[in-house]
């Protein structure tokens, strides 16, 4: 299995604030990555980071072998695609100019438009019924649905899941997830998820960290975390 991504011994800063302290892990071409942790660990920091959001104090993250640039355009164009926490569409546009937005990073615009937009539109048809309501008018699963549409129009190498799980009623967020495995199940394409529900994040990871307030205590596959005494007492909330 070869290494899509790999950060090294990363530091990460808010003033004097220490968010990420020598974080290191590796994520797998082809697999749903999970990072599990609580409030305030350092999940959200981390992801910033690799998109190119958040400035590293030192260390480094690898692409494909390459150091990745500081700026955030040129990591989208880099193939690294961020669902933010909270979706952050653009509520005044329609959802057809919301997923246009998401070609900007890629270098073949005409192809994304051709190919791409309706891959998306095929992978939530809710989209295609809503492509010229103003996005700020869909529901919160809808606009959960968008900006994943969104950012695969860039057609990413890694699609990076920042808590999509927020906000959303249980029977939304099961969809979500399922589009989630079908993406990866049906095209390869890797995943990196930031989940707060332990449950659902490493039930469908191949691989998980849980990050603990900014280090990496624990790694493994999904299954072998789920089986973990110290994350099911503290994460998964299952008492002995």
């Amino acid at each position: 299995m070869s290494i899509l991504l790999e950060v090294k011994d990363l530091h990460s800063y808010y003033g004097g604030i220490c968010a990420l302290d020598g974080v290191s892990l590796h994520i797998n071409q082809g697999e749903i990555t999970s990072i599990i942790g609580s409030n305030g660990a350092g999940k959200s920091t981390l992801m910033r980071t690799i998109a190119g959001d958040k400035a590293i104090n030192s260390g480094e993250i690898l692409l494909e072998g390459e150091a990745l640039p500081v700026n955030v355009h040129q990591v989208a164009a880099k193939g690294i695609s961020l669902v933010p926490e909270g979706r952050r569409i653009f509520p005044a546009l329609t959802v057809r100019e919301n997923l246009i937005l998401g070609t900007c990073a890629n270098s073949n615009y005409k192809k994304a438009m051709q190919e791409t937009y309706e891959e998306v539109l095929t992978l939530f048809p809710i989209l295609k019924k809503r492509l010229h309501q103003s996005g700020g008018t869909l529901s919160g699963g809808e606009q959960q649905m968008l900006a994943i549409g969104r950012a695969l129009m860039a057609h990413p190498k890694l699609l990076c899941l920042d808590e999509p799980s927020l906000g959303l009623a249980p029977i939304i967020i099961d969809e979500v997830f399922d589009k989630i495995q079908q993406l990866n199940r049906d095209t390869g394409l890797t995943v990196l998820l930031v989940e707060q529900n332990a449950y659902l994040a490493l039930d469908v990871a191949h691989h998980a960290y849980v990050l603990n307030t900014g280090h990496i205590t624990l790694e493994g596959t999904g299954a072998e975390l789920a089986d973990n005494e110290s994350v099911q007492d503290e994460y998964l909330g299952i008492r002995r």
